[in-house]
């Protein structure tokens, strides 16, 4: 249920506008919601939820380096997220 709160709330803070797609707070509930349900799937596995969430992962880790070159570019001092 961990995975499936993380990726609501993603969605949902997104819908509000209160975060942007590139927003590291975003990626980072994204990835989170991810590898808990990745990490359920061990328990009770399904090949089509484990692709599912793998591409998502992997998307996440994607937008994630490209929003941290994005903001070096832009000279904006690096962060710990």
């Amino acid at each position: 249920m961990a995975g499936v709160a993380a990726y609501l709330s993603a969605h949902g803070l997104l819908q509000l506008g209160l975060l942007t797609p590139q927003d590291l707070r975003h990626l980072l509930l994204n990835g989170i919601g991810a590898l808990a349900i990745i990490y359920s799937l061990l328990f009770d596995f399904n090949l089509s939820s484990f692709v599912a969430q793998s591409g998502w992962l992997v998307f996440t880790i994607i937008g994630y380096i490209r929003a941290r070159i994005r903001r070096m570019e832009a000279g904006e001092r690096p962060t710990s997220g």
